[in-house]
């Protein structure tokens, strides 16, 4: 059964999807002269995040300047995960193993942004993200300033405390399944909804890459 925190969740999810979908429904539809995209959804006009700052697995901060000029997909979770988190960063392994081919600095990139600071320290998330692919990039930050990221993407993410009688530490987190594609000037350019489909990916942010360094 629910508890009151994951309902929350769950309707804060449900409640920015479908402004995703009104938005889309409302505005004009992506230009036809962009790639033929299989399982992304571009939003009409890419929007400018606001200022964040995140620390990455190496001990250097990320900036929003040092998500530009790549196409970046983002996935929130944490290391303690036992299911989505695993699966997801599977997923995306395959394709990233797709894009080895391209040019490195060109390169679609996949971000990694542990929503648990209590538990995954720098290291810890590098080791984690690193094990699906060595290109995985990794990162958190201390909660208020992962909320504000995490909003600034459609995204969400909430504590769920231990059971009762279980150790504090075993809490579990809810969050987000949803990818967030950003595009080579750091912007929110659109989403990625489960169930993935690793080629699909793979077409679509090679697709998008070779259109924007042509």
């Amino acid at each position: 059964m629910f508890n009151r925190t994951t309902l929350i969740v769950l309707v804060i999810a449900v409640a920015a999807g479908l402004g995703l979908l009104a938005s889309q429904k409302f505005f004009a539809a992506p230009a036809p002269t962009g790639p033929a995209m299989q399982t992304t959804t571009l939003l009409p006009q890419p929007r400018e995040l606001p200022a964040f700052a995140l620390r990455q697995s190496d001990g250097t901060p990320l900036v929003p300047g040092e998500l530009k000029g790549h196409w970046t997909l983002v996935f929130l979770g944490f290391t303690y995960c036992p299911d989505v988190c695993p699966t997801t960063l599977t997923e995306l392994a395959q394709a990233q193993k797709q894009w080895e081919a391209l040019p490195e600095s060109t390169r679609p990139r996949v971000l990694f942004v542990s929503v648990d600071p209590e538990r995954d320290d720098p290291d810890r998330i590098g080791e984690y993200a690193h094990a699906f692919h060595r290109d995985t990039l990794a990162a958190t930050a201390d909660v208020p300033a992962l909320e504000n990221f995490a909003r600034s993407l459609s995204l969400v993410f909430a504590k769920v405390p231990a059971a009762e009688g279980a150790p504090a530490d075993s809490y579990t987190i809810d969050h987000s399944a949803t990818l967030a594609v950003l595009d080579p000037q750091g912007r929110m350019a659109g989403i990625i909804q489960p169930p993935l489909q690793p080629k699909a990916i793979a077409a679509d942010l090679a697709a998008l890459s070779q259109a924007s360094f042509k």
